[in-house]
């Protein structure tokens, strides 16, 4: 049993499947570099034929990184194939990752179709792809629910038409780890020719087993894993790739991955930032609590040896006590020292444009975290905006109603509105609306704190529906009224119409 397991990272394909999160291709850019840093072994870089987008950023990635292999995701038809293809034609390292359904599930209720069928569909498949590509990759979708006996036959139909790895997902997130990793175990033994490829696990979170089932996936022979930073994903999300990482350097299994651990912190408040999607405080490995102690008994014990309550070093994950702290007197170097730490490289004129942002910011808190200069160097998403916030002037108290009025600049023009409501952000919202009249409902508000303290700077998610279709929207601000009526001119500014 080879003891290398191959990172799979699929962040910007199935990660970026999550709502309100899409990245722009200069954004993918910039995560797939550090990904590289990090050491992944396959970035995942997009599904090119769902859009021109995704098209195009398996084009870019491909040319902005080198040692990773780079895969695009195609079903097992001849035209996504094609199609990735000519998206991978720049890239040092190619994958086409092809597949489908095998569950009954799929098979009857998905295609319509019978077993016998999607077997020579898939079979077909590879043979295709392997026309362009020596590597070649075959996922057996919802594997988690098919019949052993089935899933097996199809492994080795794939694997004879020359399937380098096969991925056994967990795409409902079904399994309990002991049967996702009997699973596994029953391919490698009644697989004929299993040696010749690589299997792969992609476990998704539904019932909060992603990472367990991959673990147990991996003990009993798999040798690569689909992962994501943060864990981020469809519904529930996927198998977090910092936990796996973290499990197998803490527990000395002699399985080894490439990651360098000590990326893995600066590289999950990237892809926070860049998708606006927060990282939970209790989240394993890179929450903002994972190394925190707030009951007595325990912070004595880690007074006395760090041991006692921590299994791992915050060192191991890039979280360094003693990193630079930027107030208000930092100067423009120690901001780009900063950025460049934390993987982000701007042009002069970008970063005067941050370093400016940054003062204010600075002007209005101790001490600026690098989550807040993250949340700075990706605030340029509003300078196309149609639709910017010019002033927001709000009163509210205990006993007295709350009333706001702010301007907007409408593609060059002024305008201004008050209201009334129940609370400051009510009333700066309504008088918002009296400015925008469309028929707009809010569906989702979510307030984070990026940090701990009272002049911290806020991060507002929107989720607003307008004719039938969910926008989302993102706001940063010190004043958490400003950051939520600048979410919902995000949302605003997206309409389609």
């Amino acid at each position: 049993m080879n003891d290398r397991l191959f990172i799979f990272d699929t962040t910007l394909r199935d990660g970026e499947q999550v709502p309100g999160c899409q990245l722009n291709t200069v954004e993918k850019i910039e995560v797939a570099k550090q990904l590289e840093l990090l050491g992944v072994d396959v970035i995942e870089a997009g599904f090119p034929i769902s859009s021109p987008g995704d098209f195009t950023s398996v084009i870019e990635i491909s040319k902005a990184v080198t040692w990773p292999t780079v895969c695009a995701l195609t079903r097992a038809i001849e035209k996504d194939i094609d199609c990735a293809n000519e998206a991978l034609r720049f890239a040092k390292r190619k994958r086409i990752h092809t597949g489908i359904g095998t569950s009954d599930y799929h098979i009857k209720y998905k295609f319509n179709s019978n077993r016998e069928d999607v077997l020579a569909q898939g079979v077909a498949a590879v043979k295709y792809a392997k026309k362009y590509v020596e590597d070649v990759e075959f996922y057996a979708e919802d594997a988690g629910r098919t019949e052993n006996e089935y899933l097996a036959r199809v492994v080795e139909a794939v694997i004879k038409a020359g399937a380098t790895v096969v991925n056994i997902p967990d795409t409902t997130g079904y399994c309990l780890p002991s049967e996702y990793g009997a699973k596994i175990k029953y391919l490698m033994d009644h697989v004929d020719g299993i040696d010749r490829a690589v299997i792969s696990t992609h476990c998704h979170n539904d019932l909060g087993m992603a990472t367990a089932n991959t673990l147990s996936g991996v003990l009993n022979g798999a040798r690569q894993v689909e992962v994501t930073i943060n864990g981020i994903g469809e519904r529930a999300g996927n198998t977090s790739e910092e936990e796996i990482a973290m499990i197998l350097k803490c527990h000395k299994l002699g399985i080894e991955t490439n990651i360098n651990t000590r990326r893995i912190y600066n590289v999950s408040r990237l892809v926070s930032s860049l998708m606006n999607m927060p990282v939970q405080p209790n989240k394993a490995i890179v929450g903002r609590n994972a190394f925190a102690h707030s009951s007595g008994i325990h912070q004595d014990g880690v007074l006395k040896n760090v041991e006692t309550y921590e299994i791992i070093n915050p060192k191991d994950v890039g979280i360094d006590d003693n990193s630079i702290i930027l107030t208000a007197r930092s100067g423009r170097a120690a901001l780009k020292h900063r950025l460049h730490v934390l993987g982000i490289e701007l042009e002069e004129k970008r970063l005067d444009e941050v370093y400016q942002n940054f003062l204010k910011v600075a002007d209005k808190k101790k001490d600026v975290t690098d989550d807040d200069i993250l949340v700075l160097a990706g605030a340029n998403r509003s300078d196309a905006h149609k639709i910017k916030l010019d002033y927001l002037q709000v009163t509210s108290g205990v006993g007295v109603q709350s009333v706001a009025s702010l301007g907007l600049n409408i593609a060059g023009e002024k305008f201004e509105a008050c209201a009334s409501g129940n609370g400051p952000i009510d009333a700066a919202v309504k008088a918002l609306k009296n400015i925008i009249k469309r028929e707009m409902t809010l569906k989702e508000f979510t307030i984070q704190a990026v940090s701990k303290g009272s002049d911290d700077l806020g991060k507002v998610h929107m989720q607003v529906e307008y004719k039938g279709v969910s926008y989302y929207g993102f706001g940063a601000n010190t004043d958490i009224i400003a950051a939520s009526v600048e979410a919902y001119i995000d949302c605003i500014n997206n309409f389609k119409d």
